[in-house]
């Protein structure tokens, strides 16, 4: 059985997701770190975890696995989860997978050693239309894949 896990602190796209899930009948867990107001859909599941730095990521990745889909801005958390065979969406529509989850990883981390030096970088780039828009087609197909896949499981 097919279950979307957002990462949902910071996520841009919580509404989309459980409008794929609902049309689908899939399962949504919104993890975070403090209460958000979300759906009373019954498809769509509130988890807290403590405020520890890690907690969100720590659940997700202890649970998603083949057949699930993980929505989330995170790359080392999107790692993990595609190491445990999940399918992995960032809120842009971007998939990670294991032939892009290397570069990404070297990308955040060149990003991080650049801004410990003091070298200015920019911050992410302004969500758009046609982010929400890519996300919501790449979303379709990705749950589509899901499902058929946790259906030969």
């Amino acid at each position: 059985m097919t279950i979307i896990y957002v990462d949902a602190d910071a996520c841009p796209v919580k509404d989309e997701v459980v409008r794929v899930a609902v049309r689908h009948k899939v399962k949504v867990f919104m993890v975070g770190n403090s209460w958000m107001r979300l759906s009373d859909d019954p498809i769509v599941e509130r988890v807290v975890v403590p405020g520890t730095p890690d907690a969100a990521d720590d659940w997700i990745a202890e649970r998603a696995g083949t057949g699930d889909v993980v929505i989330t801005s995170d790359i080392p958390l999107a790692g993990r989860v595609v190491g445990n065979g999940a399918l992995v969406l960032r809120p842009n529509g971007r998939p990670l997978d294991q032939a892009s989850i290397g570069m990404a990883v070297a990308t955040r981390d060149l990003h991080t050693h650049l801004r410990e030096v003091g070298e200015i970088t920019r911050g992410p780039a302004a969500y758009t239309k046609q982010d929400r828009s890519r996300f919501l087609d790449v979303l379709e197909t990705t749950v589509r894949l899901a499902v058929k896949t946790a259906s030969t499981l």
